[in-house]
């Protein structure tokens, strides 16, 4: 089978390389999947430069989440099993964690509905309680993780505050639904905020951006507000000032999806079946921007590092890009 290996740490377009190599072989508890769509992370692009949490044995196929079929012809959704990632022909993947794909969504949707829509649930709904009428500020809300938290407060009623960097991506947050979208490189996102609320603030913050983003909601957080932290895609940690959150009564809450996996297994099927079901009534539908074929894995991975990239692209191995 074809798959893209990396035998050295750096930027993705560098360090992948296409080549034929044995379909790998399970090990216990795990099955081996045809890959039918393997949505890109900003995750599989500091697996290359081994700077994610998880570092696998080098070399290793990247590819964390695919859309993907089993030996008996079922639709599945899985996180793959490292050192066999999604970019390939097949992959592998811990049986007990397959997931059935929605009958709703194509293969590229499908794959692109697992984790981010899983973070922006248990993000919104579990760790901040959203609610019905309350204010949302998504940071990136245009990019892959974002977009999935606008299509989510949105299904959950609230009013929703897209925040983005550039008119192009200012347009597809709109078009996802947010009720308000602010050019950060245009606009003051601090004063932008507390006017669209009457000076209240956001009740929760989605950032998946860290760094500058972070420092900002904090100023634009509301009285009980929630702030989630969900990634530091800017590649700079903040350090919370917890004397502010004490002074202004705002939570700052950590999600880890991964963690559920390992800590409440159950409630992993119980989020997907609440995404299958929000996917079958049109609420969410994920924004695949990009379908690219096998052969052009690497610089998809590198264009999502390099943060050029809208809503999600998607890896097909049958080597169709529509």
């Amino acid at each position: 089978m074809q798959a893209w290996q990396v035998h050295r740490n750096g930027e993705p377009r560098e360090v992948m390389t296409l080549a034929d190599t044995a379909r790998p072989e399970p090990g216990p508890g795990q099955v081996r999947l045809k890959v039918r769509a393997a949505d890109v992370n900003f995750p599989d692009a500091l697996l290359c430069r081994g700077q994610y949490q998880v570092r696998p044995p080098l070399p290793f196929t990247p590819g964390v989440e695919i859309c993907g079929e089993t030996e008996d012809g079922r639709r599945v959704l899985a996180t793959t099993a490292l050192p066999h990632g999604g970019f390939a022909e097949y992959a592998l993947a811990d049986e007990a964690r397959l997931l059935p794909a929605p009958d709703a969504l194509d293969d590229a949707e499908a794959a692109a509905l697992h984790i981010g829509y899983q973070t922006g649930w248990f993000g919104l709904h579990r760790r901040a309680h959203l609610q019905a009428g309350e204010t949302l500020l998504v940071h990136a809300a245009a990019g892959g993780v974002g977009s999935a938290a606008v299509q989510l407060g949105k299904a959950a009623g609230a009013r929703v505050i897209g925040v983005v960097g550039g008119p192009d991506k200012a347009r597809v947050a709109g078009e996802l639904g947010c009720d308000l979208v602010i050019d950060r490189r245009e606009t003051d996102l601090v004063a932008a905020v507390k006017e669209a609320t009457g000076g209240k603030g956001a009740d929760v913050v989605y950032d998946p951006v860290g760094g500058d983003a972070y420092t900002k909601s904090a100023k634009c957080v509301a009285f009980e507000g929630r702030i989630i932290v969900v990634g530091f895609a800017s590649g700079t940690i903040p350090a919370p000032a917890l004397n502010h959150a004490l002074v202004k009564n705002y939570s700052i809450l950590g999600l880890h999806w991964g963690l559920y996996a390992v800590k409440d297994p159950a409630s992993i099927g119980a989020c997907h079946a609440a995404l299958t079901e929000l996917a079958a009534k049109g609420a969410v539908k994920p924004l695949v921007s990009g379908r690219v074929p096998l052969a052009e894995a690497a610089d998809a991975v590198q264009r999502v590092a390099d943060g050029t990239t809208t809503g999600r692209l998607v890896v097909l191995p049958e080597g169709v890009a529509a």
